[in-house]
C-alpha cells in the first residue's frame, strides 16, 4: 500500500525585516534536509508537492533532488496567514498559537481563521490526490501550522494544538493514500526509516 506524507520544513533563518514566507531555511535547517534526503524513503518519492513560501521550496528541492523529481509548487499550500500582525516574537507567537487552535472559528487580531486553513489545506491535498496514481509514494512539503490542521481533519477529531508536532519543525506525518488514515504519527525527518 503506498503512502502520503506531509513534511514540514525544518528551522528557518529568523529575520524580521523579511516577510516570513520568504523566510529560508538556516544551516541547521539545511543540514537536517539533507540528512532526511540521504535516506531510502526520499529516493522513494514520486512527487513532491510544496508551499510557495521559500523554506518549503528549499526543503522540497533538497528531498526532489534526492528522489530524481521536480518540486510542484503549488499556491494555497502556504501556512496559516497570519500577515495582520507581522513578525511575533517568541513567546508572544506561541500564546498566539495557542489562541487560533483552541478558538478555531475566530481570527486572531485578523489572522486567517483555523477552520479557513484547514479548509484550504484539506482541499489543496485532496485535489492533488483526486488523479495521483495511488501506487506512487508522494510528498506535501509545507508548514506546522496547517499540517496539523491537515492532520486533525485525517484523524477525523476536532482541530486542536494537542496534535502540533514537536517544536523546531522538520517532522512528517504519514498517511495512507487509500484511506487516508494516519499511519504514523509526527516523527524527525532525519529519523523516521519509512516504516
Amino acid at each position: 500500500m503506498s503512502f502520503g506524507l506531509y513534511i514540514t520544513h525544518p528551522q528557518v533563518l529568523i529575520d524580521p525585516d523579511v516577510p516570513v514566507p520568504r523566510w529560508g531555511l538556516s544551516e541547521l535547517g539545511r543540514e537536517r534536509a539533507e540528512r532526511a534526503a540521504a535516506l531510502p524513503w526520499a529516493h522513494s518519492l514520486a512527487r513532491i508537492i510544496t508551499s510557495d513560501e521559500t523554506k518549503a521550496i528549499e526543503t522540497g528541492e533538497i528531498l526532489a533532488k534526492a528522489a530524481g523529481v521536480a518540486v510542484e509548487i503549488i499556491d494555497g499550500m502556504h501556512e496559516n496567514d497570519r500577515s495582520a500582525t507581522g513578525f511575533l516574537a517568541s513567546p508572544e507567537f506561541e500564546a498566539a498559537a495557542d489562541w487560533f487552535f483552541a478558538h478555531p472559528n475566530e481570527s486572531f487580531r485578523g489572522w486567517e481563521r483555523a477552520t479557513d486553513a484547514q479548509a484550504r489545506i484539506v482541499s489543496i491535498v485532496e485535489a492533488v490526490l483526486a488523479d495521483h496514481d495511488p501506487a506512487a509514494p508522494i510528498a506535501f512539503v509545507g508548514h506546522g501550522g496547517v499540517g496539523t490542521l491537515l492532520k486533525c481533519h485525517l484523524m477525523r477529531i476536532p482541530i486542536s494544538r494537542s496534535q502540533d508536532q514537536p517544536g523546531g519543525g522538520g517532522n512528517l506525518f504519514r498517511f495512507t493514500l487509500a484511506d487516508r488514515a494516519i499511519s504514523c504519527d509526527w516523527t524527525p525527518i532525519e529519523t523516521w526509516q519509512g516504516d
